[in-house]
């Protein structure tokens, strides 16, 4: 494409951040990632990501907790990036419950650290992922950006929630364009192990039970994860503008009317029954699996379902890789990377 852009992708090494310096660095950005290797889970995982980024000359890696005082302002002043994807997080609903200062620290200092940086040195786009967790007790389907969002389930939700919030008040004190992305249920090659897809396999492999949570009667907006770096690709080229009047923004668009931010859905629109991706893994593994069906956890929604029209309407694109294809792949990498 013959870009020359500079790009800051923060949580580089997890998964979602893996697949888009991929796509960024095919696309001749030069990408620097941040990302401090946690030990949420396995980090040998992650500095085998990085370690593949790192075959191309096009990569930096820095390898640090973004709220580290000063560490992103510091980036941004000697980097200059053009492009700013801010993907760094504590995940995890569960996980939130017992350890709920490293979403503190992580997502709220760390976004705080990173919006900073961008006051003092202005990207021309900034695209910082969010949740569909923050719909939160909605219970209207399919989920839109211009619904109210104000019932958190989880403290993980919520700092999502608050990082909208805290990158809406940049946006408008500093006309910072920012695009909110609002991720559904992401999966694929690489992912990460506390996801279910990754525990049902490596427990069918094993011989051993899942736990199906709330009895199986969950559903889910299953994204392929390239799909979505494709969707986050397409985005970088459409940033917000600052309406001149609220009548300006059109109907369906969550751009805000006081300053250039937009949340984006980012899902496959068609919600999938837990039951069905469990049966995708049996059949892509050729296992049955042994069910240990639990109560719902808390913090849990029981569905989740994207409206996806808005970024169709931005990017003409919408993510489409059906879930029986994507848990192929998956079992295929697994597979490949723990040569079972």
């Amino acid at each position: 494409m013959g870009e020359s852009r500079t790009a800051l992708v923060t949580g580089s090494a997890g998964f979602i951040g893996y697949f888009t310096c991929r796509r960024l660095l095919a696309d001749a950005f030069q990408v620097i990632g941040v990302d401090s290797l946690s030990d949420y889970y396995d980090p040998e995982l992650k500095r085998r990501r990085q370690a593949g980024l790192l075959q191309n000359a096009g990569f930096a890696a820095i390898n640090e907790p973004i709220e580290t005082p000063g560490l992103l302002a510091s980036l941004f002043a000697d980097e200059q990036p053009d492009i700013v994807i801010h993907l760094a997080a504590q995940a995890g609903v569960r996980h939130s419950i017992d350890h709920p200062r490293s979403y503190l620290e992580s997502n709220l200092v760390g976004t705080f650290e990173l919006l900073e940086a961008a006051r003092a040195y202005q990207p021309q786009h900034m695209l910082l992922a969010s949740t569909s967790s923050a719909y939160g007790a909605n219970t209207e389907m399919p989920y839109r950006e211009t619904m109210k969002a104000d019932h958190p389930l989880s403290f993980y939700a919520a700092t999502k929630k608050a990082t909208e919030a805290m990158a809406h008040s940049y946006a408008h004190l500093f006309d910072l364009p920012v695009t909110m992305f609002r991720f559904f249920t992401v999966y694929g090659p690489w992912g990460r192990p506390d996801m279910a897809l990754f525990k049902f396999t490596r427990a069918m492999l094993e011989g051993e039970p899942i736990d199906v949570y709330n009895h199986g009667e969950m559903m889910r907006d299953f994204t392929y994860v390239e799909d979505l770096v494709e969707a986050v690709r397409r985005l970088i080229d459409t940033p917000p503008v600052r309406p001149t009047a609220a009548e300006d923004v059109a109907e369906g668009d969550s751009l805000s009317p006081v300053a250039p931010w937009r949340v984006v859905n980012i899902g496959n629109s068609q919600p999938v029954q837990l039951g069905d991706m469990i049966g995708a893994i049996e059949d892509a593994l050729g296992i049955k699996a042994k069910r240990n069906l639990m109560p719902m956890q808390p913090g849990d929604v029981p569905a989740t379902w994207a409206d996806a029209e808005l970024l169709r309407t931005l990017t003409g694109y919408v993510p489409q890789t059906d879930i029986r294809e994507g848990v192929q792949r998956f079992v295929a990498w697994y597979r490949d990377y723990y040569g079972v």
